[in-house]
């Protein structure tokens, strides 16, 4: 696993393919808490959502590489629960 200490906000989040995935909003523990704005549509919608900081292949630059697409970071989301009220 990358060192998640090197991550920053607003870093941008892209799979292995290249397709963005999303915005960092922080680090959490082990896990990146992507902004709302990118939380999709529907019942995704308007709440965050958290990756496991083992998806991370690099970080380069300005974005974070993960080790896995676009499409199967999606089935490894995490989405937040409960009601947080930090935006």
């Amino acid at each position: 696993m990358a060192d998640l200490s090197n991550i920053r906000e607003h870093m941008e989040v892209i799979g292995a393919d290249g397709v963005h995935v999303g915005t960092v909003d922080r680090v959490e523990g082990d896990r990146i808490k992507l902004t709302k704005g990118d939380s999709g549509d529907g019942a995704h919608a308007g709440h965050h959502h958290y990756l496991s900081g083992g998806l991370v292949a690099e970080i380069e630059g300005d974005a974070v590489r993960l080790s896995a697409t676009a499409a199967n970071v999606l089935r490894f989301e995490e989405e937040e629960t409960g009601d947080a009220a930090d935006d």
